[in-house]
């Protein structure tokens, strides 16, 4: 369906099994799972899929190391065994990736290496490959670029990266296929509890469509707020007196070149000079630092960094590399705010707050979900499922046959080959695919790279590997309405090199907007302007 199709489809149905309000990872993953387990589902997000902490993580899909020390070991199991879940459905926009921490006291081997190798017990089966100890020389040969002045050796383990705005897609696109329907830029302004013609509670929701102005009048039996950090915001207009379940965190990253580390590796500081961790990770050609973890009490849809945590950064990646990097370095900065759930009487530190997700299921029969992270999105999901039906909101169905059904893009083929070649040499055969830590491609399409070479504009480059034809299909088959869809999180452009981007904005604003026109869009404005404004905000000079 076309947009416009979709709007009168979403109103036509008497009543929905499900609406989903949110498109984040958690929201996606709800959506998926229910369409594929037969119910009628609809998900609506405000904005664009991704466009808040969903595209904005660290780009690692992780058990979590730190969570180790905080002797978490049941959220540490879960993630390692949903980590090789999502490396088996998504092979071409998540893999494994080699980390290596360098140390520089006599105590940090034992120490750290002790703690990785029960990271890998953990795992079980599900591991990526052992962690082991390296010397001085192997360390600088895995990690070109570390800072070498007493530099004593390094650990080296195993976890995964992930493309997180375009995995968001291929699990939208895969809920689409099995009959959920999805559509962005429609805000949910009101739920209110009521009952249909048969006298079966219902929920009454308002929406807007943000991009062509119609106002949307839905039913559904049961409603999702998978809102991120705004889901209090949707709850308390349904139960004013609901206590806040959210404890905002904010994670700042700064992207420079490749260059400051140029191996096939990542870099992890277990405890910086304030107890928090950084990573430098290659990703999509260039290398990502970050990141902090900021109490914040507002919630803007941009958040922007304090000048406290930029300096942070700055200070311990120059101490970990060779090469010290300046704020003239700094090619794009990003934040995101996590939605950490709130600890009674929480305040100052968010850092020993905890990473699971909590859902709860208020008397009006709206279900909400917050917390977590995108390496459980499966696992969330599933839990909230099983809250609705466990609320009888829900019509009981039986679990999914095969869970690990390849996302879109992946294709059962691909994903069969890549899953035999992991068995059968280990980690490292995934590196074998195009790996992530290059440039952008279009190898990130998987199996829809023909897809997008018919269009026109194949050959017309754009510049950062986008061509006129990836932006044709972006606003075809992916959603994008505005050249920031297209710039942020259908192409990674924003993330990567704020500069490069406002300057291929106005020649994706054209095809953004022949595409609208061609479709009969009511809004055709692409938003060029405002992109060149956020653009500019995601540099440092």
């Amino acid at each position: 369906m076309n947009r416009q199709q979709s709007l009168e489809h979403l109103q036509r149905a008497p009543v929905w099994d499900l609406l989903v309000v949110g498109g984040g990872a958690t929201g996606l993953g709800v959506a998926l799972e229910a369409a594929q387990r037969g119910w009628r589902v609809a998900l609506l997000e405000s904005h664009d899929f991704a466009s808040g902490t969903s595209s904005r993580s660290t780009k690692l899909l992780h058990g979590g190391v730190r969570y180790l020390a905080q002797g978490n070991l049941a959220l540490v199991r879960e993630a390692l065994a949903e980590r090789q879940a999502v490396l088996k459905i998504a092979p071409h926009l998540a893999q494994p990736l080699p980390f290596v921490m360098p140390c520089y006291q006599p105590w940090q081997a034992p120490f750290y290496g002790v703690g990785l190798k029960l990271y890998d017990w953990l795992a079980g089966r599900a591991g990526l490959g052992p962690t082991r100890w390296l010397g001085r020389e192997q360390t600088q040969a895995a990690l070109p670029g570390v800072q070498a002045l007493g530099l004593r050796g390094g650990i080296q383990y195993w976890d995964a990266q992930f493309e997180d705005a375009r995995l968001a897609l291929a699990v939208a696109r895969s809920a689409e296929v099995a009959g959920a329907l999805l559509l962005n830029c429609v805000q949910v302004r009101g739920i209110e509890a009521g009952a249909d013609v048969q006298g079966g509670r219902v929920l009454r929701v308002q929406a807007l469509d943000r991009h062509g102005g119609q106002r949307l009048q839905l039913q559904a039996r049961c409603v999702v707020n998978a809102t991120g950090v705004w889901v209090d915001q949707l709850r308390q207009g349904v139960q004013p007196e609901a206590p806040p379940l959210v404890q905002p965190s904010q994670g700042v990253h700064l992207v420079v070149a490749r260059d400051f580390l140029p191996g096939q590796q990542a870099l992890l500081v277990p405890r910086t000079a304030d107890g928090r961790v950084l990573f430098a990770v290659p990703w999509l050609g260039a290398l990502v630092l970050g990141s902090t973890d900021t109490p914040r009490t507002d919630l803007p849809r941009e958040p922007e960094p304090f000048e406290a945590e930029i300096e942070f950064i700055l200070r311990e990646a120059s101490q970990a590399l060779a090469r010290p990097v300046r704020r003239a370095d700094v090619r794009s900065v990003w934040v995101g705010l996590r939605p950490l759930v709130a600890a009674p009487a929480a305040g100052g530190s968010t850092q020993a707050l905890s990473r699971e997700h909590r859902i709860v299921v208020d008397p009006a029969g709206l279900v909400t979900v917050t917390g977590g992270k995108w390496t459980t999105y499966r696992a969330m999901a599933s839990e909230v499922l099983a809250h609705g039906v466990a609320a009888g909101l829900l019509a009981p169905r039986p679990a999914l046959d095969h869970p690990l059904t390849p996302l879109f893009g992946a294709g059962e083929a691909n994903a069969q080959a890549h899953a035999d070649a992991n068995e059968a040499a280990g980690a490292n055969a995934a590196l074998t695919h195009p790996a992530l830590h290059q440039a952008p491609g279009l190898h990130l399409y998987g199996d829809q790279a023909a897809a997008v070479q018919a269009l026109p504009g194949a050959e017309r480059a754009l510049g950062m590997g986008l061509t006129e034809a990836m932006v044709r299909y972006a606003v075809r088959h992916e959603w994008a309405l505005t050249v920031e869809d297209v710039l942020a999180r259908r192409w990674r452009a924003l993330f990567l090199d704020a500069t490069a981007a406002e300057g291929m904005a106005a020649a994706v604003a054209a095809i953004v907007q022949d595409e609208l026109q061609r479709a009969g869009a009511p809004h055709t404005d692409p938003g060029l302007q405002a992109f060149v404004a956020l653009a500019q905000r995601y540099r440092l000079n």
